[in-house]
């Protein structure tokens, strides 16, 4: 860890108001973007983000400065988001994919998604692919996440993480030039 993080991490573990806002303000609009390519809606991902932080406040004291804080905080969010996404699932009495499904198709309304049909179709495709390729290809492609670091936020190899990713892209690929 940099120094400026550990004097963060040590402001943040002894409870200071002033260091969880610095934290907020460095890491909000970043995480924000990480849950919202998860869960897809504005509002979701507003949630999420927030559960985020809760969690992250109400467990520092027990980060041990084993990986980068930035990694811990993403593998909050990201496992905040697929809890999000299961118990949506669980409350509409739904599938995983049918929830992202129906949060895809309610972008075309929502007023904060700023993207065309194009992207609606890539967001169709990512759906398709299984949990751990949409996770690393969002990573990877919206966000451009090292794979060094991914493998800290998932908890998994490298070498895995860059498969995952060559077989997410060929799959979109086929899925956007199907007929």
């Amino acid at each position: 860890m940099e120094t400026e993080e550990i004097k963060l991490v040590k402001s943040l573990q002894s409870q200071n108001d002033a260091a969880f806002k610095e934290l907020v303000t460095l890491y909000k609009e970043r995480l924000y973007w990480h849950i919202r390519h998860i869960v897809k809606s504005h509002d979701d991902a507003d949630d999420v983000l927030q559960n985020t932080f809760i969690k992250v406040f109400q467990n520092i004291k027990n980060f041990k400065g084993d990986s980068k804080l930035y990694s811990w905080m993403y593998r909050i969010a990201t496992n905040e988001s697929i809890t999000f996404i299961n118990q949506k699932a669980k409350k509409l009495q739904m599938s995983n994919e049918e929830v992202t499904a129906l949060a895809i198709q309610n972008m075309k309304s929502d007023v904060y998604f700023e993207g065309d049909a194009i992207q609606l179709q890539l967001q169709e495709a990512i759906a398709k692919l299984p949990e751990k390729q949409q996770l690393v290809f969002n990573m990877k492609y919206f966000q451009d996440i090292k794979y060094k670091d991914m493998a800290e936020i998932l908890d998994t190899s490298e070498g895995a993480l860059k498969a995952s990713y060559h077989i997410a892209v060929k799959k979109i690929e086929e899925y956007l030039t199907q007929d």
